[in-house]
């Protein structure tokens, strides 16, 4: 067995390539390795490689080359392929390497053909970044990696950084082949130890930083707002303080010393308790531009969190509202941001959960760079231990036009970036099929407006369907079985049209439809015996409906225009009440919830019929999470149905058993 799962880069990925003839010419460290993936590519394969000669008629099946080009930008590509030879020219090395890893997708596609117009690739998005949980010294309450589900770190371990760093350079690979081109290596919560990242053990951050860089990825490190008193000794972390801002600028330039293309800070400040400017009595504007002035002679960048809340809220108190919390706290300081200052803006409201609206911060300050954060490690959609692609939701965030017109995804201009679902594990994500969140994520980084099917079908192709696979149509079909209505199937037998939560405290796994409701987190349902959800309207709740420009304002709310995906988010109604689908909101319940479990159980079943076509390590873990993924579904449907029938006294119409 390999000591790590090969991903979507298996060697079966690079045999069109590997038997061809290539020319590549250019020079650097990114055209380095390009040459170095082509050459093990031939090496394997019997193809030849050479390097800076001018090419013959018809030499070479596929030249890559460097040479300046309009419009393509430091990572931009063309492809074209005429007179029986492909070719890929770029401005730079990055858009050279990326270009290559376009060939690899196409697989013979990219040699078939004698002719096939010149293609012009691109990211959209010039910033697309993993975030990572992960924590130096193992965290007594969160463990190694903070909210992580596949293993320990792969940067960090006993205290300090791994000594070898060959699987980081494997997956700094495996980014540059789905789009990604930046990873912050430690947790947004920074500890006492995570804290001397910046200043006495930048070393180990640049030696990371080292293994990353070959694959065009750029290292970012998670900083305390309190560095200056934690790591500094001044009394003051206040960000308008001679001192303190002095003390920032030495220890920016300490850390660009040992990490030349450092990318920046990402910075969580007066959240769920880490130090922020509000003990000083400054903004968020103030904190963040502090730092942009320390980063700015070298073009760094601060990603200034926006996940701001009471998370001390009185259960009682029905007029405070998380979700509003964000929008209410920032979008007064819009333009105060400095230009290399990013407002990383999580795609909800509320926490990552399995449905939730589009969070109205994004699109209502259009004098801020902002950036939008995904979660790609399911911590409210299954922990991956559930299969849950996340591709659609997504897409559904990065298509959404706020103002009716202009997508999500074109207004992220400081960037896209998801919270890491990797691991030390063997399959890097625990679930083999978790492996697709990530790789889509860099896709949809790269282009908002694809369509994520193609992502997918991508991964497919090149993690599971090698030419010698016997039965490809059938392992293709299968796989798509299982992986293409997964969210919503999670959703069925989860939390009900938006309500959120509904899940153990602490850990977030399985259900516990009251775990939150007497909380301080500001995480409620409201259920009682005449109905459930959260009137958030403008006429009678808590106003956030009117958060959102219209058309959504008005959309949102009034229960009859409100769609029934989000219903409970936005409003408190009856358990008759009639969805635009035709059922009453508590039929609506029993049934997804029984659907959503013989989902499950369908699925299961299909991923059983794949074991002769799957890698045997690969489709045991996979029936190992299944097992887990069923028994979990039945619970969530037996508690969540029981609760509601408890709570209305209205029988199923079906007269299934409800407990």
């Amino acid at each position: 067995m390999p000591s790590v799962d090969p991903a979507w880069l298996p060697p079966g990925a690079f045999r069109a390539l590997g038997t061809r003839r290539t020319l590549i010419r250019g020079s650097g460290p990114l055209v380095e390795t390009v040459h170095g993936e082509v050459a093990e590519a031939c090496a394997r394969f019997g193809g030849r490689v050479v390097r800076d000669s001018e090419p013959g008629a018809a030499a070479y099946d596929l030249v890559l080359d460097v040479r300046d080009s309009d419009g393509l930008g430091d990572e931009g590509f063309t492809y074209a392929r005429e007179g029986g030879r492909a070719t890929v020219t770029a401005s730079a090395p990055a858009g050279l390497l990326y270009g290559l890893l376009h060939v690899v997708r196409l697989g013979e596609d990219a040699f078939r053909g004698e002719r096939r117009a010149r293609e012009t690739h691109r990211p959209a998005v010039a910033l697309r970044m993993v975030d990572h949980w992960d924590n130096v010294a193992v965290h007594p309450v969160m463990g190694q990696v903070e909210r992580g589900y596949a293993g320990g770190s792969l940067f960090w371990a006993d205290g300090r950084a791994r000594g070898d760093l060959a699987r980081v350079r494997a997956y700094g690979r495996l980014l540059a082949a789905c789009g990604i081109n930046a990873v912050a290596v430690n947790n947004v919560n920074v500890h006492e130890t995570e804290a001397r990242l910046l200043t006495d053990r930048i070393g180990e951050v640049a030696d990371i930083a080292g293994a990353l860089r070959p694959y065009g990825v750029r290292t970012h490190l998670s900083v305390t707002f309190a560095a200056p008193m934690v790591l500094g000794g001044l009394p003051t972390a206040d960000p308008l303080d001679a001192s303190v801002r002095a003390w920032w600028a030495e220890a920016t330039a300490r850390v660009y010393e040992a990490i030349d293309d450092f990318g920046g800070f990402v910075v969580k400040a007066d959240s769920e308790g880490q130090p922020g400017p509000f003990a000083y009595g400054r903004s968020h504007a103030d904190g963040a531009d502090m730092l942009a002035a320390a980063l700015e002679p070298y073009g760094g960048t601060v990603h200034w969190r926006a996940f701001v809340y009471d998370h001390r809220q009185d259960w009682r108190d029905r007029t405070t509202d998380r979700a509003r919390a964000a929008y209410d706290h920032f979008t007064p300081l819009d333009g105060e941001f400095a230009a290399n200052a990013v407002l990383q803006v999580k795609h909800g409201p509320l926490d990552f959960q399995v449905r939730e609206p589009v969070s109205p911060l994004i699109g209502a300050m259009p004098g801020t760079r902002l950036a939008v954060e995904v979660q790609a490690t399911q911590e409210y959609t299954g922990q991956q231990r559930h299969v849950c692609w996340l591709g659609p939701m997504w897409s559904e965030v990065l298509r959404f036009r706020p103002d009716g017109e202009t997508e999500v995804g074109a207004l992220a201009r400081g960037g896209l970036v998801a919270v890491s679902n990797v691991g030390d594990d063997l399959f890097w994500t625990g679930h083999p099929l978790a492996q697709a969140n990530l790789y889509t994520f860099g896709r949809l980084a790269w282009q908002p407006d694809a369509d994520p099917g193609i992502a997918l079908d991508e991964w497919i192709r090149l993690t599971f369907v090698p030419e010698e696979t016997p039965d490809p149509v059938r392992l293709r079909d299968g796989l798509h079985a299982v992986l293409d209505g997964s969210w919503r199937t999670y959703e069925k037998y989860t939390a009900p049209l938006g309500v959120g939560f509904m899940v153990q405290p602490g850990h977030h796994y399985g259900p516990s439809v009251d775990g939150y409701e007497y909380s301080p987190w500001g995480t409620y349902h409201f259920a009682d015996r005449d109905g459930i959800g959260v009137d958030r309207s403008a006429a009678t709740g808590t106003g956030y409906a009117a958060q959102y420009a219209k058309p959504w304002s008005e959309v949102y709310e009034s229960p009859g225009t409100c769609p029934d995906e989000l219903l409970l988010f936005f409003h408190h109604v009856s358990y008759d009440h009639v969805l635009h689908s035709g059922k009453t909101v508590i039929q609506h319940i029993y049934d997804t919830h029984f659907e959503g479990v013989a989902e499950v159980e369908e699925a299961r079943e299909v991923w059983a019929s794949l074991a002769d076509l799957v890698d045997p390590a690969r489709h045991a873990r996979g029936a190992e999470r299944y097992e887990e993924q069923l028994r979990s579904a039945r619970e969530w449907r037996d508690q969540v149905n029981s609760y509601f029938f408890r709570k209305s006294g209205v029988p199923d119409a079906h007269g299934r058993r409800i407990y």
